[in-house]
């Protein structure tokens, strides 16, 4: 790779150009790894940001998150026989159990993926 350079007030200036980088929005899952990152694996970070991988690790976590809590949220609640009957019959108790089971799975991708 050959460098080019750009003379500016008598000083050579590389001419770098930057990857193309993904234009999603990051989501809640790829934001807080991203703060893991920085917070506790600071070299890591800085390797992802340096190479240039940072944005699409960050949109592949999220994504991979996300996909995680919809899979293992319909398998507890088919293993916990919380159903459409239950939510027509009891709609506080559907909405408890809902609740206490995407509290579990989130703090298991959490663990998974976000802080690992």
């Amino acid at each position: 790779m050959e460098l080019t350079y750009t003379e500016q007030n008598g000083l050579l200036i590389p001419d770098l150009v930057l990857d193309e980088q993904p234009s999603s929005p990051i989501g809640k899952y790829g934001r807080m790894r991203k703060r893991f990152l920085e917070q506790k694996h600071d070299g890591t970070f800085s390797a992802l940001v340096l190479s240039g991988i940072l944005t699409r690790h960050l949109l592949d976590i999220d994504q991979a998150a996300r996909d995680q809590m919809a899979a293992l949220t319909r398998q507890l609640a088919a293993a916990e026989g919380v159903t459409e009957e239950l939510k027509s019959r009891d709609q506080m108790e559907w909405v408890r159990r809902m609740n206490s089971i995407r509290n579990r799975v989130e703090e298991m991708v959490m663990n998974d993926l976000i802080y690992n």
